[in-house]
């Protein structure tokens, strides 16, 4: 399944995803000078970015795995039958993972506030976060290179989706963690995206494991997404996020 395999991927695109793997690093090192991002009621294009993100997570990711299940059905060992029927689940395993992450750091903040250490997570669970979302930025590096749909057009909507799912993420982490994020944190998520589009481009594995981290990646944004919209001290713009949603959708519909 994750057989290493010679590069197929054309020139120009493999030239085109580097310089998105670098414009996503540059995303994480500055998206924390955007101060009116901070504000509440929670700043629109905050809102339409997480619109954004999850009309391309219903609108062209999760379909594009009820057809892979074909694909994985005829190509994966018998020790794997479980999960070639069962793809949505890892999709539902990515998001209770991130669903655990975020309740592990909203706990730690509770703690340190309650024992008078201010409003931000321990040292612990800033580690946990930022290893996590390590992987799951060079997730996203290498699906750079290997995506379920080939080609430029396909590049571009990821690598729009994404850009702006990581200003939403990036806006949650530097809450939890404050200034540790801005000094460490935001560093090395930036680079853990070079790093997945490094391997991605020495490496081509199964068509039917990139149905399966496509999924892992649709549950991580979909949790990632609302918990930042979810909250009522949030004030989130209900309007923001529907327009966000309801345009990408169509984009991705029509093209």
């Amino acid at each position: 399944m994750f057989r290493v395999t010679e590069l197929s991927v054309p020139n120009g695109i493999f030239l085109l995803s580097a310089f998105c793997a670098i414009a996503l690093a540059i995303i994480h090192l500055f998206a924390g000078k955007l101060h009116f991002l901070g504000t509440i009621p929670r700043n629109r294009w905050l809102s339409f970015g997480s619109g954004v993100s999850v009309a391309y997570v219903f609108v062209h990711i999760l379909p594009e795995l009820s057809e892979a299940q074909k694909t994985v059905e005829d190509s994966l060992d018998f020790g794997l039958v479980f999960l070639e029927h069962h793809v949505y689940l890892v999709a539902l395993f990515g998001m209770t993972i991130f669903y655990g992450l975020e309740r592990v750091a909203m706990v730690s903040r509770q703690r340190n506030q309650k024992a008078g250490k201010g409003d931000v997570t321990s040292s612990g669970v800033f580690w946990l976060h930022i290893a996590s979302f390590a992987v799951y930025n060079a997730l996203i590096g290498y699906l750079l290179v290997h995506r379920e749909e080939p080609g430029i057009q396909s590049l571009f909507l990821f690598f729009f989706a994404m850009a702006l799912h990581f200003v939403v993420n990036d806006y949650g982490l530097r809450e939890n963690h404050k200034g540790i994020y801005d000094q460490i944190g935001c560093w090395l998520l930036a680079a853990a995206i070079i790093v997945g589009w490094v391997i991605g481009s020495g490496t081509e594995i199964h068509k039917a494991a990139v149905a399966v981290l496509f999924a892992f990646l649709a549950g991580g944004v979909v949790l990632n997404v609302l918990k930042e919209e979810l909250p009522e001290e949030r004030e989130s713009r209900f309007w923001a996020f529907a327009l966000g949603a309801g345009s990408y959708a169509s984009l991705l519909l029509t093209i």
